[in-house]
């Protein structure tokens, strides 16, 4: 069985998950999106980042996937996923697709 891999709140040391240090200003909503829930083995959508709308990156929000991919693509932590997770990678347009409807993923 695969090792869970670091979320990106544990990557980036943001504080921004329930309960961080950071989260009195506010929660990232990757870290509460429970329909990415093992995406990439992850939690919620900690390893799925990149298609949740709204995300706290750099503290600033982010728009919608359709806005931020482009900029996310050049994210170490989208590589780093992309490389750890090789053959069982699940990519962004079908994380995209889960996210906007997660009746698909089951």
């Amino acid at each position: 069985m695969r090792q869970r891999g670091l979320n990106c709140w544990e990557y980036q040391r943001c504080g921004r998950e329930p309960g961080g240090e950071r989260s009195c200003d506010a929660v990232c909503p990757a870290a509460t999106e429970e329909s990415l829930q093992g995406s990439n083995g992850g939690t919620n959508g900690g390893r799925a980042c990149w298609v949740v709308t709204g995300t706290l990156c750099d503290g600033q929000v982010q728009g919608s996937y359709e806005e931020k991919i482009h900029e996310c693509r050049k994210c170490a932590f989208y590589s780093r996923v992309e490389v750890e997770q090789s053959l069982d990678y699940v990519s962004a347009p079908e994380l995209h697709e889960t996210y906007r409807d997660p009746a698909k993923a089951r």
